[in-house]
């Protein structure tokens, strides 16, 4: 397919926003974009306009990849069109959670687990935002260390939650959070399940140990939402099977594709200085023994979504031949 490919975006929100931005700025191989949504409308799109069709499934005709552009926690899109566009030929890689712990779906960082993409079968799932900033960095310290235990407690930008919860932060908007976000701090995010744990701290457990092949890692999250437009951050506590020390850990981080390392204690990364770019932002390193301290930083929408669901794209041409 020497002139490129073609490439539907289902969802013309924020990360179909950021999709289009990457695939530009990425270069990706294209030969026609389309963006598809509930309903046809002009829209405009990482600042280019486009006539958007509808969601159905003659949409998917010819298409190669399809992006399903979920916020995160939504659900449906994929559940109603995923089938219809892989029957036509195109590979389906899904930013919502519907399909994220189905045993037959690979659940891809491509830095961690590209290698699970052999044998996909049309649909591949992209992690939850806060789960995969988080896995980049554990993957270098399993391989050199062993994980025993991991604690994170995450702090999430209000585009996590899509317009709305940037509206309710810009506006005041009442109806995004379950309570006021503007100067506050609410440890929510999702529905609450029996355990006391929300959906997006149970996602972090259970995507944490599929990604990283581990499934009887210990995983225990608090997940917050914040004031603050674009980046999540992440305390993270892990307990290592081996003993590691500071320099050990800074060589393994540093060493580690998509991280980008703050080794001076007071050069911390912070979600406005990360907003816009691509990578995982590690500062605050402490190590004693077997336990390692940090704090890492990354762009939702990027990194968390659509930059890694570009990333398995760009995988996907280079461990497969798209028909």
């Amino acid at each position: 397919m020497s002139d490129g490919y073609t490439v539907a975006i289902v969802g013309a929100g924020l990360v179909g926003d950021r999709l289009v931005a990457e695939l530009r700025r990425r270069d990706f191989p294209l030969e026609e974009l389309r963006i598809l949504a509930r309903s046809a409308r002009s829209a405009v799109l990482a600042g280019e306009k486009f006539e958007v069709g509808v969601a159905e499934p003659e949409a998917f005709e010819g298409v190669d990849i399809a992006f399903f552009a979920g916020t995160e926690g939504e659900k449906g899109a994929a559940v109603q069109l995923a089938d219809e566009a892989i029957s036509r030929g195109a590979v389906v890689i899904d930013n919502g959670s519907d399909f994220r712990l189905d045993p037959k779906v690979p659940l891809v960082v491509p830095e961690v687990n590209v290698a699970s993409l052999e044998g996909h079968e049309g649909l591949i799932a992209n992690a939850n935002c806060s789960t995969t900033q988080m896995v980049v960095t554990l993957a270098p310290l399993a391989r050199e260390f062993g994980l025993k235990k991991v604690v994170v407690s995450t702090y999430q930008a209000v585009s996590g939650a899509g317009r709305s919860g940037v509206e309710a932060l810009e506006n005041g908007r009442e109806d995004a959070f379950p309570r006021p976000i503007v100067g506050n701090a609410i440890p929510q995010i999702g529905g609450f399940g029996d355990d006391g744990y929300t959906t997006e701290e149970t996602k972090m457990r259970e995507e944490t140990r599929k990604i990283l092949s581990l499934p009887d890692l210990p995983v225990f999250a608090t997940a917050v939402r914040i004031p603050v437009h674009t980046g999540h951050a992440e305390s993270v506590y892990v307990e290592t099977e081996h003993e590691a020390g500071l320099t050990e850990v800074l060589e393994a981080l540093g060493a580690a594709p998509g991280v980008w390392l703050a080794d001076d204690a007071s050069e911390f990364p912070t979600p406005l200085e990360v907003a816009g770019e691509e990578g995982t932002y590690v500062g605050r390193i402490r190590v004693d023994g077997r336990v390692i301290q940090y704090w890492c930083v990354a762009d939702n929408l990027l990194k968390g979504a659509a930059t890694n669901a570009v990333q398995i794209a760009e995988s996907l041409i280079g461990v497969r031949t798209l028909a």
